[in-house]
């Protein structure tokens, strides 16, 4: 296993470099940022990150859930580095 891969670092948005597209992150801004756009991130947050499961939930529903939540991360993550790209 090389180095990039090992651990939970695979997660981690580039921060730099040719897996950072700056227009990409600049248009989810423009599409997001706005009055409309917090509305849309609320109600995403609250159906994935807010959301809690019970212990007997079935394991494909939690993973099912975990890449909704990742999803939302990724998506508010292109919001804010675009905000701060304008």
């Amino acid at each position: 296993m090389d180095k990039a891969s090992e651990g939970w670092t695979w997660f981690d948005t580039p921060s730099e470099g040719p897996g950072r597209n700056k227009d990409m992150e600049r248009a989810f801004a423009r599409c997001l940022g706005g009055t409309d756009g917090a509305l849309i991130l609320r109600h995403l947050r609250s159906v994935t990150l807010d959301r809690a499961l019970s212990a007997d939930t079935p394991t494909p529903v939690l993973r099912h859930l975990e890449g909704q939540r990742k999803l939302y991360v990724y998506i508010a993550g292109l919001v804010e580095r675009g905000r701060k790209e304008a």
